[in-house]
């Protein structure tokens, strides 16, 4: 047998695929033979590529070559003497002047599940999948794909301000999630996404014989073809609606967020100590669940030191929550001298070192302009407060993270919503794309009266678990279910020893107080990703809470036995 001929870069005007084509080739067809006999390219067409190689000039066919331009490099082993047809493509090795490179998965016949997202709805899938039985030949590889090294527990985030949890409890590795399952874990960026499943309007299913369902192209340069691919890129915070608030507020979404604000908080606790300096301003953008904990949290740690502000358009605070959680939110809040600015926007913010005069002794480092919120016809503008604020934290305008669907070549961009959201059937699959999932933040599903579902942690746990069902029922040719939402209830902090828990199940009912913190923290213990690590963490909160009652049993202890003066 000849040796793999190695091919120079492929030059040609026409735009073609510049990578991943790991799979075989659709059909190779032996052409009349060249007058030079040397290895060159003569030609591409629009889904054919030629060569010339050995004195005979070849034509391969492949379902990829039309897409996209760069350079590629394929190494062809042949079968046959000279002069004679290639009969299998033993390995395409891939880079071009950007230095693209394919994502190699371990098996080439097994299905592939690309998951983009490492949150709720994508981490949970994917643990979904490696959970459930498989045959052999249909147990899939699973890619799970996230910008961070780590998965985020979003709703104790609050409690990484007051001390009641650490980083690692919250926040736990995906290397240290996934040790013990077959589920691969990449750290990356999404750039975009060409789904194959959906050519020119007209979806077909990629079927058994390795065509595939399209490529994720990530921001290192690498891509990754799938057979399946579920979106669960949540959402992020969109400062960029108010002039300044960029520069000039913190958003609290991340990991990050969260440690920016208490490194924040520490510096100006730091520089405010002492009786007769001017307390610390926070003004909280947003009056929603997140708004709201995260303003109980604040004034809680702040104590009399601080002031809290709440500044939102909407008439009341935490408007699609229960009655009864509001009604306990709006009591923790004013026993906080938390003020609630309802009703009007902010129009504008600026840092204060951006005034042509000096500061005056005590002013802030921040400025914010409200103006009222109109409703109705009206259009006319009404001036509100002047704030000013040491630290702004934004909780508003949460943008859906979805990655950009390649349209060239006929390919569909994915369907939207009002909220931009991917449009979803009740598979939760993206609507034209029958291969591709979307959940979470990233997905637009409806529950059973056409109504938009809230993007909270409860529904993308949800949508997982029908998700990965769902990915199984596919691949094993059997009947989908459609997603069904139930409402288990809603749950908010309101500071350490304090929470509002209401049970969808009970219609009026909500724990407050110590008995609803709690309620919350062991439900959101059993929410935990894998059974490792609620194991972990429930024996370092036990710790914690035993190591606290000491504390205070001593404290008691003390004051009973020091005689008063």
């Amino acid at each position: 047998m000849p040796p793999a001929l190695s091919l120079p870069p492929l030059s040609c005007g026409l735009p073609y695929f510049h990578g991943g084509i790991s799979g075989k080739v659709m059909q190779v067809v032996a052409l009349p033979p060249s007058t030079t006999g040397q290895v060159q390219t003569v030609a591409q067409e629009t889904k054919n590529c030629t060569w010339k190689i050995s004195g005979r000039c070849w034509k391969v066919r492949h379902r990829h070559m039309p897409l996209w331009g760069g350079a590629m490099m394929q190494r062809f082993t042949t079968m046959a003497a000279a002069g004679k047809a290639f009969t299998s493509l033993d390995k395409m090795a891939v880079g071009d002047d950007s230095g693209l490179k394919s994502f190699k998965w371990p098996d080439r016949k097994r299905p592939r599940i690309c998951v983009l997202g490492g949150g709720f709805g994508g981490l949970y899938t994917a643990l979904r999948l490696d959970s459930l039985v498989w045959s052999p030949e249909n147990q899939p590889q699973v890619l799970l794909i996230d910008q961070s090294e780590r998965f985020v527990f979003k709703p104790l985030l609050y409690e990484l301000l007051t001390k009641e949890v650490d980083s690692w409890e919250i926040a736990p590795t995906f290397k240290e999630l996934l040790l013990n399952t077959s589920i691969q874990f990449l750290r990356d960026t999404v750039k975009s996404v060409q789904p194959s499943n959906a050519v020119n309007g007209k979806p077909f299913l990629a079927t058994s014989d390795r065509d595939v369902g399209g490529t994720v192209y990530l921001g290192s340069g690498t891509e990754v073809e799938y057979d399946w691919l579920v979106i669960a890129l949540g959402a992020e915070p969109r400062l960029g609606i108010v002039p300044g608030a960029t520069e000039n507020a913190l958003p609290f979404s991340t990991l990050e967020d969260a440690l920016e604000v208490d490194k924040r908080l520490l510096v100006l606790e730091t520089a405010r100590r002492g009786s007769a300096v001017e307390p610390i301003e926070v003004v909280i953008v947003g009056s929603g669940y997140c708004g709201v904990e995260l303003a109980a949290t604040v004034a809680e740690r702040l104590g009399n030191r601080g002031h809290v502000k709440v500044v939102d358009t909407a008439p009341d605070i935490v408007p699609s929550a229960p009655a009864g959680n509001r009604e306990a939110a709006l009591k923790v809040l004013a026993s906080r001298n938390v003020e609630l600015i309802l009703g009007f926007l902010v129009a504008n913010m600026r840092s204060a070192d951006d005034i042509a005069s000096p500061r005056k002794p005590g002013s802030k480092g921040v400025i914010l302009e409200l103006i009222q919120a109109t409703r109705g016809p009206s259009r006319r503008k009404v001036d509100g407060p002047i704030l000013e604020a040491d630290l702004v934290l934004w909780t508003v305008g949460p943008q859906a993270s979805l990655p950009p669907a390649e349209t060239q070549a006929g390919y569909q961009a994915f369907p939207l919503n009002v909220r931009g959201q991917a449009d979803t059937d009740e598979m939760l699959r993206v609507k034209g794309h029958p291969r591709i999932f979307a959940i979470g933040d990233s997905a637009g599903t409806k529950d059973d009266s056409g109504r938009l579902l809230p993007a909270t942690a409860q529904v993308a746990f949800q949508q997982a678990d029908y998700a990965g069902w769902n990915l199984w029922a596919a691949i094993n040719n059997r009947p989908l279910l459609p997603f069904r939402y139930q409402h288990l209830g809603e749950m908010m902090t309101l500071g350490t020893a304090d929470a509002a828990v209401s049970l969808g199940f009970v219609e009026g009912f909500t724990l407050d107080g110590l008995l609803g913190h709690s309620a919350r923290k062991l439900a959101y213990l059993y929410r935990l990703p894998t059974n490792d690590h609620k194991a972990r963490v429930g024996l370092s909160w036990l710790a914690k809470s035993t190591i606290s009652s000491i504390s205070f049993l001593q404290d008691s202890i003390n004051q009973f036995l020091t005689p008063s003066s």
